[in-house]
């Protein structure tokens, strides 16, 4: 077999050339339904989820139990991700990148209108877990299916873009429960979760399937001793990347989960008051999202990662524990703008880790570790309330989980044959 096969079935046979003259956003308009659909499923898993940020303080008194109770339904959704990312990995490396995107949109829309319907604290946990197992196949699918369907030098933008799509839905869903929160209850906001179903249809209209995932698919048996494993290797860059996720969703999760009860509970504010601050956190990370993909295709990823790190930990005082609306308003927008707008990176940079045979795998199972760094969060920061105060417990995880997560991005592990995505020389840094 010559080296051109054993070169395309690692992952490393190139895709057609990238127009220099063009930039990264002309070279991704050509693939703007696989593009909006990325942006759209994640925007739509966001809204469910942040559904039940929002409306914490109000399930928990409905069902009778304390804001460490609810952490543990976090930790029960985080515990479903992983599932979900692993299992749903798996069956996008032998299914197809689309099927599974799709069964993934169907799933958690389904288990967010089951949510309505909860009446008791241990039926929630478990509606919350199998939630948390499409929450977990969607991204798996889709982040796989994006990068392996855009040009080498649009991979870093087309992941900001979807990556952006989070910040869309927790917008809407604050936009939302400042409406219906106070009218209709908590229950509506996951009836209203119903609708991402929709999303079904114009993925099996209008989306390709993964180019890389059906060239690999089309070649017919090779020897054992070249083909593609399916499980992947425990190296260097796989490890680098299972730990980065860990502590970059601890650190995230600290950030936001809880600073909607923090509004409510500490600040004192209504859901009314609570929304602009929310959308100045969801504004910064949508101009900061695509703006990070833009910075890190010029700077590099680690410059990029390393600078949002440190203006995060500057800012987590003032956003957290400032008492002026202006001054909260100012720090949520910074907040936005750097602390969350770093997941922009996330699709690309563990896409470079993984080899085209195993890659939804992979990074499945990255996402996978990154729900249990969220879920140990949902129960360290209000276990750490209860001691020091909630304010403090969320200072104090965030600058943690920031010092963790800038020591492994400066890891740099061994460059291995197949590990990097098609088109590209090697590991980014």
């Amino acid at each position: 077999m010559s080296d051109q096969r054993t070169l395309s079935m690692s992952g490393l046979a190139a895709m057609p050339d990238d127009d220099d003259s063009l930039s990264p956003l002309m070279l991704l308009r050509p693939y703007w339904r696989v593009t909006l659909a990325a942006f759209l499923g994640w925007f739509l898993d966001a809204f469910d989820q942040v559904a039940l940020l929002l409306c914490l303080p109000d399930i928990g008194k409905s069902l009778g139990v304390g804001l460490t109770a609810m952490g543990l339904v976090i930790t029960a959704q985080s515990v479903g991700r992983i599932l979900g990312n692993t299992s749903w990995g798996w069956l996008s490396d032998r299914y197809g990148r689309k099927l599974t995107f799709m069964i993934g949109v169907l799933w958690f829309a389904a288990f967010s209108g089951f949510t309505a319907l909860v009446w008791s604290y241990l039926g929630m946990l478990v509606v919350q877990f199998l939630f948390g197992i499409g929450f977990g196949g969607e991204w798996t699918a889709s982040a796989s299916l994006l990068m392996e369907s855009v040009p080498p030098r649009a991979r870093s933008l087309a992941s900001s873009i979807m990556m952006a799509g989070y910040e869309c839905g927790f917008f809407a869903a604050a936009a939302v429960q400042a409406v219906v929160l106070p009218y209709w209850g908590w229950r509506a906001m996951f009836l209203i979760g119903v609708i991402p179903a929709i999303l079904a249809i114009f993925i099996r209209r209008d989306v390709a399937e993964s180019p890389v995932w059906l060239r690999l698919r089309s070649m017919p048996p090779v020897p054992a001793a070249i083909r593609p494993r399916m499980g992947f290797r425990l190296d260097g860059a796989a490890i680098q990347a299972l730990l980065f996720m860990a502590v970059l969703q601890f650190q995230n999760a600290a950030i936001y989960s809880f600073y909607p009860t923090l509004l409510r509970k500490v600040q004192n504010l209504t859901p009314a008051e609570v929304f602009p601050l929310l959308g100045c956190y969801c504004l910064g990370s949508l101009v900061g999202k695509p703006l990070c993909g833009l910075l890190a295709a010029r700077m590099g990823e680690r410059t990029v990662f390393v600078t949002y790190f440190l203006i995060t930990i500057m800012d987590i005082w003032p956003f957290i524990s400032a008492t002026s609306m202006w001054v909260l308003a100012g720090a949520a927008l910074v907040m936005g703008l750097f602390g969350n707008s770093v997941f922009a990176l996330v699709p690309h940079y563990l896409s470079q880790r993984f080899p085209s045979a195993n890659r939804s795998l992979g990074m499945g199972c990255s996402y996978a570790v990154a729900a249990l760094g969220q879920g140990v969060c949902g129960f360290v920061v209000p276990w750490l309330g209860g001691q020091w105060g909630l304010p403090q417990a969320i200072e104090s995880s965030v600058v943690i989980g920031t010092f963790m997560v800038a020591a492994v991005i400066f890891y740099q592990p061994p460059i291995l044959p197949g590990r990097h995505m098609e088109g590209e020389e090697s590991i980014v840094p």
